[in-house]
């Protein structure tokens, strides 16, 4: 890998192969639709749910970086939206949780703690702030609506923040032990 997908090298990994970023990417994918679609909590006034599938797209993005990150959170959360019944999120899902795994999985290094909140704060923002807006002009519930679920989004990101971010720390330990 070279070019472009060097600047998107991972925070930590173990081994730097493409055959296993791909491996990685469609598990964590895998995991995240898994716990997404588990615990589906519906929120009448939007249409939507809240759902502790962040949790995962952090680990990911925490871990492997932005490539496997942004993976698990586009795919693996769309196909849960989709299984569940959700179609009309799905694209937006497909892009905004994209975007979170993708920007979180960029600002971490691996190394700092300070890096990795900052991290789960920008992945979290993009979260609430990009589901705020469509929920508003893209699917239309309004403002109101779209504030009502604003309190739960900043929810399902900070129980995610606080359960990625331990779980990431412990497989980075993990890892290490292998080197």
């Amino acid at each position: 890998m070279s070019g472009v997908f060097d600047k998107l090298k991972p925070p930590f990994f173990v081994n730097k192969s493409p055959i296993i970023t791909i491996v990685l990417s469609a598990v964590m994918a895998s995991l995240v639709t898994v716990v997404t679609f588990l615990i589906q909590v519906p929120i009448p006034a939007t249409s939507g749910y809240l759902n502790f599938g962040d949790a995962i797209v952090f680990t990911s993005s925490l871990t492997f970086g932005p490539v496997v990150g942004g993976f698990a959170g586009a795919l693996g959360s769309s196909v849960a939206d989709i299984l569940g019944g959700y179609y009309q999120f799905a694209p937006i899902t497909l892009v905004v949780k994209g975007l979170e795994g993708l920007i979180a999985g960029l600002i971490t290094n691996g190394r700092s703690t300070r890096r990795d909140l900052l991290a789960l704060l920008a992945g979290g923002l993009i979260m609430v702030f990009g589901y705020f807006v469509a929920e508003t002009y893209l699917l239309g519930y309004g403002t109101a609506a779209a504030l009502v679920e604003l309190p739960l989004n900043i929810l399902q990101v900070t129980v995610g923040s606080l359960v990625g971010l331990p779980a990431s720390l412990a497989l980075r330990k993990y890892a290490r032990s292998f080197r």
